[in-house]
């Protein structure tokens, strides 16, 4: 039997934030915004075509955000490290580095790896201070992401779209047991 999600539970994944500018909350940290640091960080493949995926995504988010500094790093499998992309951002002139698990939700590697990583590669740059963000997890924007996909696939089975820039024509849309 295949579980059903309760619709009494309470609503999850509203972030709760305030009216203050960026550069606000970074000023109440001590922070200099034009010294914060991101680092997006996801596990790492050996698929070359995934860990390129994560330049696309960072890429995104340099165009959609304004922080100063932004750079990637794989946990494991592929380089970046988080190690390498800590020193380069330091090298840039950051003074804060807030690492970003790009997870889809809370597990292991956020709750032990990527901290334990951070830590290390902190520790080779004293006087620089980091966090480890919650991962992607359970937020209203992932239902309608959801929905997106599962949309166009089944418009891109129906050969009413083309396939989604992920697929490229794989057949991966098409895939279903006509029995």
């Amino acid at each position: 039997m295949i579980p059903i999600a309760s619709t009494t539970a309470k609503p999850l994944g509203q972030l709760v934030t305030n009216s203050n500018s960026l550069h606000e909350t970074c000023d109440r940290l001590g922070i200099d915004f034009e010294k914060l640091g991101v680092i997006v960080v996801d596990h790492g493949s050996r698929r070359s075509e995934s860990n390129a995926a994560l330049l696309d995504v960072v890429s995104m988010f340099r165009q959609h955000t304004s922080y100063p500094l932004v750079g990637l790093a794989h946990m494991e499998l592929a380089e970046p490290s988080l190690r390498h992309a800590f020193a380069e951002l330091v090298k840039a002139g950051a003074q804060y580095i807030v690492v970003h698990p790009y997870f889809l939700l809370p597990g292991r590697h956020w709750a032990q790896d990527i901290p334990r990583l951070a830590a290390e590669a902190a520790q080779q740059h004293p006087g620089v201070d980091y966090i480890v963000t919650a991962p992607l997890g359970i937020h209203p924007l992932m239902a309608q992401i959801m929905d997106d996909r599962i949309r166009h696939c089944l418009q891109h089975s129906a050969g009413e779209v083309e396939s989604c820039e992920l697929c490229e024509d794989q057949g991966k849309c098409r895939e279903r047991n006509k029995s």
